[in-house]
Formats: structure tokens, sequence, C-alpha cells
């Protein structure tokens, strides 16, 4: 049961994740690139300033994160129970006599506080992200004042910043990194939740066949001494205390 809870769980943390990922980058990791130029980037810093403004993430994740949350908990919690313990990987035979029980239901005796529970866990963890994160706000708009240095010229990003000087402009300035919060987005997400649940199976199942082809992971009994010597060293157990269960810890 612990285990069907916490899958659910995690699927709604990487939900809660993605608006942070939306503002904090846009394309993978690179190498770094050529220095901008200086005059493109005092150009570019008050554009940064109106869209990234201090606080942003505090303000992403504050309140309407937290309603967020809670209403696709609500969702998931009215999921069968047998869908998200296909998704926490029990087998389907023993999934043949389960009934069509909501997990809300099986919460309700397993753990009748698991709601209140979950959400003072998931506000407590998105308050202290947002700490987190706003402590690398400073890097982050750096980053950003780069990157628009990059793609926007003097002449394009001082027109750009004459629109945020307007009315107009500066309230899309104001709304565009919190967009991803409004009712309609977060009513859009709930939506999402079971329908991602839903697809859960498949997506594993997808990432597994894509790993077939790999040798499986080695076990105790295939690593040399001098193997074992090290990586009891990286655990900080001793050599004979190695074992299979054991060297698993550190990856989960």
């Amino acid at each position: 049961m612990k285990r069907i809870l916490r899958s659910g769980l995690a699927t709604l943390a990487l939900i809660a994740a993605m608006p942070v990922a939306h503002v904090q980058a846009d394309a993978p990791v690179a190498p770094t690139p050529a220095a901008s130029d200086p005059a493109r980037v005092a150009a570019a810093a008050p554009v940064v300033q109106k869209l990234f403004p201090v606080g942003t993430y505090k303000r992403l994740m504050g309140e309407n994160m937290s309603k967020m949350m809670d209403a696709m908990m609500g969702g998931m919690m009215k999921m069968p129970i047998a869908q998200i313990a296909r998704i926490a990987g029990v087998p389907e035979d023993s999934l043949s006599d389960m009934s069509e029980a909501s997990m809300e239901e099986v919460s309700a005796i397993v753990d009748p506080h698991f709601r209140e529970r979950t959400k003072l866990g998931m506000d407590a963890m998105m308050g202290a992200m947002a700490d987190m994160m706003d402590g690398f706000e400073p890097n982050v708009r750096d980053a950003l004042t780069r990157a628009y240095a990059r793609k926007f010229d003097v002449k394009q990003l001082g027109e750009i910043n004459a629109f945020f000087q307007t009315p107009t402009g500066n309230r899309f300035a104001t709304e565009y990194m919190t967009m991803m919060m409004d009712p309609d987005i977060m009513r859009e997400m709930q939506t999402l939740m079971p329908q991602m649940m839903k697809k859960m199976p498949d997506l594993v199942a997808s990432a597994k066949k894509a790993t077939d082809g790999l040798p499986p992971a080695r076990k105790m009994a295939d690593l040399s001494k001098a193997e074992k010597d090290k990586l009891a060293r990286l655990l900080g157990v001793k050599a004979d205390e190695l074992n299979d269960s054991r060297a698993g810890e550190g990856s989960e």
C-alpha cells in the first residue's frame, strides 16, 4: 500500500516541478557559450528585470501552487486503487481480484489523515523549495540576461523594453511568469493528472523496452575484490557488509 501511495505522490511531485522547469530553462543543458556583447547584456538587463523580478519563484510556488497540488491530489484520490497499483508495478495477476474502489476509499481505512498529511507535507516541501530557489534567482536572472542578449540585438531589446514601459507591456511582463498558475491552466493540469496516471504503465514499459538491449545491472558476485573495496568506501560501509540490497540504497 505504501508503495502505491508513494507512486501517486511521485507523479504529483513531477507535475508540480513542471512550472518551475518552465521558468528555469527552455532548452537542454549545453556547453557554455561565448561571451555576449556587453552592450547587448546591458540592454537585456531591464528586460529580464521586468520578466523575472525578485521573488518570482516564491510567487510561483506559494498559495497558487498549493491550490494546484490540492486539486491534482483530489483527482488522484478519485482514481481506482488498482490503476495506481498497476503504475506502482504490482503484477497484473495480483490485481485480478482487486475491486474498483478509489484511493480515497482505501486511504479512509488505511490512513484517514492521508489527504491532510499529504497536503501539509507538500506545502512544507514547496515552501522549502521556494526558499531554496529564491537563493538561486540572481544566478538565473544573470543567465536569462545573457540568453536574451544572445537572442536579441540592442535595437530589439530596446523595443521590447519600450513595450514594457507601456501599461499593456508592463501588465504582460508582470503576469508572464505566473501564467502557469492561472485557474484555466490549473484546471487543465488537474485534468491531466488521471490521464498521466493512466498512461504511466505504457511510459514505464516504453522505458524498459528502450533499455532491453543493455546488459543487466551487475550483482555483488560479479564484482572483483578491488571493485567491492572501492564500492564499500563510496558507500561508507565495510566490504563484507555489501549485498545487492545494500548497494542499491544509494540509488533509491
